[in-house]
């Protein structure tokens, strides 16, 4: 079969298919009818992001929740000193936004930054609300998905405050293997609280030295 017959066929499938990871996603947890699901891609927005493209920017009122098709999202923080200090990642069927912001429409404290080139799906509070009002069942998912927000987020609490450095990053491997090799070294110790040279050291060391 030609080659550029297979570019096409394949380009054709995702244009009738846009949405596809985010009803896989969803579900998980609920089945949707047929007219359901028109409904759904009807109100969120396709976009893209080049790797380095800003998304948001720390004080900026944050308008949309991100769920990422394809590629790596990063949330972060920057502090006096001009250090970032990387709070969430997003990869392939995962949320993101500045939760406070968007529900208070307060100015952010996070920035959200693209690592990879990414294909994404965009949705406004507002019409969230509308649709949640339009599938109720949809609470139910995205009272998952803040659940689990909220237990991952206490979990790393935890570990960072009892673990040394070293087990901090053992730890992330496990929770994040599929991250490991998409993720530059800088943002990983950021994520565990360590500078990159510290890291690097670390990584290099004998696995039995301490």
């Amino acid at each position: 079969m030609d080659h550029q017959f297979i570019i096409v066929i394949s380009l054709s499938l995702f244009t009738i298919m846009p949405h596809q990871s985010l009803i896989d996603s969803i579900e998980k947890v609920l089945t949707l009818t047929a007219d359901e699901k028109v409904l759904l891609k009807g109100s969120f927005q396709t976009a893209t992001a080049k790797k380095k493209d800003i998304l948001l920017k720390e004080a900026e009122i944050t308008k949309y929740s991100y769920f990422v098709e394809d590629g790596l999202l990063r949330m972060y923080a920057t502090d006096n000193n001009g250090f970032d200090h990387n709070i969430q990642f997003a990869m392939n069927g995962w949320w993101m936004s500045d939760m406070l912001s968007l529900l208070n429409q307060t100015p952010a404290s996070f920035n959200i930054e693209a690592i990879e080139d990414s294909r994404l799906l965009t949705i406004s509070q507002p019409a969230k609300e509308t649709l949640l009002q339009s599938i109720p069942g949809l609470n139910i998912y995205f009272r998952k998905l803040s659940e689990n927000a909220l237990a991952a987020y206490q979990q790393r609490f935890a570990i960072n405050l009892s673990l040394p450095a070293q087990e901090r990053y053992g730890k992330f491997c496990e929770r994040y293997p599929m991250l490991i090799q998409r993720l530059p070294q800088k943002h990983i110790a950021s994520y565990i609280g360590v500078t990159p040279e510290f890291l690097s050291k670390m990584l290099n060391r004998p696995f039995n030295q301490k």
